[in-house]
């Protein structure tokens, strides 16, 4: 799966097919996050997941790993984004958010379009926005943000034995999780993952705000 102009016409194809499901506006602090299509490049190892040699164009996905003095969702897994701030749109906020963080800095050329709001457990309506970032070869992680930026090949998140689904004593709703390499990342992330790679990958209409989130996410 090539990070090239089919590849980008398919995704912007399937999200202007899909009807969007915002959030109720019900008082959630609300937040943008990217998800940002790059060319795998170098990588970064995760167990199970086999290095790349030399500047790959496959496609990824750029997720990070926050950092452990973070106040909230310390070394989880995340993608790039944060707060809207006043006078700002869901996508103003996540390619501010993706220059902030990790130091790719794109114009609103790049948007391609929006997956549904998801409302966390720590009380966020977030807006996740889809976005073209090509080969993205100079990244450069936030200090006392970010710990470590991966490019995540997005076959990875095709696999057939994903989701898992966990259930959960607090919820009819079960956990979502994605596996990646010999690991995994929870919801909202994961969900997030999932609804991309069903809605912009697959072309399947596929819903994913009610998927549970794991206790220690929900701080």
């Amino acid at each position: 799966m090539e990070s090239d102009p089919a590849l980008r016409d398919l995704v912007t194809t399937h999200l202007r097919r899909f009807a969007l499901q915002p959030a109720a506006s019900t008082g959630h602090r609300r937040a943008a996050l990217a998800l940002a299509v790059v060319q795998e490049g170098t990588g970064a190892n995760l167990p199970g997941l086999p290095a790349p040699t030399g500047w790959s164009r496959q496609a990824a996905l750029l997720l990070t790993l926050r950092h452990a003095s973070m106040a909230s969702h310390a070394g989880q897994w995340a993608l790039p984004g944060g707060r809207i701030d006043d006078g700002e749109t869901a996508e103003q906020a996540a390619l501010r958010e993706l220059a902030e963080e990790v130091g790719l800095r794109l114009d609103s050329s790049a948007v391609l379009g929006r997956l549904d709001d998801f409302i966390t457990r720590s009380g966020y309506a977030i807006t996740p926005v889809v976005v073209w970032g090509g080969e993205a070869r100079h990244l450069v992680a936030s200090p006392g943000e970010v710990a470590s930026i991966h490019r995540i090949p997005i076959h990875e998140f095709m696999r057939t034995d994903a989701p898992w689904l966990e259930p959960i004593e607090d919820s009819i709703h079960p956990v979502l999780r994605m596996p990646v390499g010999d690991s995994w990342i929870a919801a909202p992330t994961a969900a997030l993952l999932y609804q991309f790679r069903e809605w912009c990958i697959a072309g399947r209409a596929t819903r994913v705000a009610h998927f549970e989130q794991p206790l220690f996410a929900r701080r």
